[in-house]
């Protein structure tokens, strides 16, 4: 047994309050009790564990990946469990939060300055240029092209919540940035069951709805949500079959998450809240009696810098108004 034995298995609660206010159940699977406090341990064990089964990770070589945390935790804790050494490249308007976690769980940690994708500074780029560079030394996880990724979530966290609910789902509510979630996911219950509905909630400022709705990237305005939504199709993302996609605002995201803290004592991330606030809207709009899955993708002191700092919230025109979401 070691710590990898931890990843998964997370419990599926239900939100008391919202599921009365809508009159359908609304169930969040604890992806934040993972060793590494978020979903992305799943990834990063996968991953990992694939890349030395096909000897493209060996003994004395070093990970290095790309992120904007939590994947980033998560390989830090695999890495170390199995006796790799791990670089973790991040932009530096992150959550310090994560910054100082990586860093805890003995990766090293190098900033880059946010920048468009199209940009070779960006941190994919880096990470996948010192990779490239090195290739003896460095095993990049590619997370976003890495199929291990979305597998990850197709053998282990779908077959959790179809045998959680007994296989009772009506609609799966995910927000996606390197894919994996909502394409292991949605593959799952598709085929378990061809009418669960998987619904994409995008933040602002990424293009990923506008893609499913439209067939291109396009997007407008900006969000607080880090390591979600992302203006280009990747290989795990295309694991997924969406029937409905929508953006929801900042705002929307604020108010639930800080209604769920008053009221049910949960204090979600804020991809996490973006979720739940997803899957309200959804529950209020269906008929009642329904079932709606989404996730507690990593814990709230993530995001207590950003989403429960009503000085930073301010400075984005967000107020903390939880009774807006009545």
């Amino acid at each position: 047994m070691s710590i990898l034995n931890a990843i998964g298995n997370t419990p599926l609660i239900e939100i008391p309050s919202l599921s009365k206010l809508c009159g359908s159940k609304i169930l969040l699977k604890c992806e934040n009790l993972n060793p590494g406090g978020s979903i992305k341990d799943r990834a990063a064990k996968s991953m990992v564990l694939k890349a030395m089964e096909k000897g493209k990770l060996k003994k004395g070589m070093t990970i290095i990946e790309g992120t904007a945390g939590n994947t980033g935790i998560g390989l830090a804790i695999v890495g170390r469990a199995l006796g790799f050494d791990v670089v973790i490249v991040m932009p530096n308007n992150q959550a310090k939060e994560k910054e100082k976690l990586i860093e805890f769980f003995g990766a090293k940690l190098i900033t880059v300055p946010p920048c468009p994708f199209a940009d070779q500074n960006h941190f994919y780029h880096t990470a996948r240029r010192i990779a490239e560079e090195q290739p003896e030394k460095f095993w990049w996880a590619d997370q976003f092209e890495n199929l291990d990724n979305h597998l990850a979530h197709y053998e282990t966290t779908a077959p959790e919540i179809w045998q959680q609910t007994n296989g009772k789902i009506d609609f799966f509510i995910a927000s996606s940035g390197s894919g994996g979630t909502i394409g292991g996911c949605s593959k799952y219950f598709k085929e378990k069951n061809s009418s669960v509905k998987t619904v994409l909630v995008d933040p602002e400022g990424s293009g990923l709805a506008y893609f499913v709705n439209h067939g291109e990237f396009k997007s407008s305005g900006t969000s607080i949500t880090e390591g979600i939504g992302i203006m280009r199709a990747v290989a795990n993302f295309k694991q997924a079959t969406v029937d409905e996609a929508f953006n929801l605002e900042d705002q929307d995201l604020v108010n639930v998450a800080h209604y769920v803290r008053e009221h049910d004592g949960i204090t979600l991330g804020s991809s996490s809240a973006l979720n739940v606030a997803a899957a309200f809207q959804l529950a209020k709009r269906e008929n009642k009696g329904k079932t709606f899955v989404t996730f507690w993708c990593d814990s709230g002191e993530r995001s207590a810098s950003k989403l429960y700092n009503e000085e930073f919230l301010n400075s984005k025109n967000l107020k903390i108004n939880p009774g807006a979401i009545l």
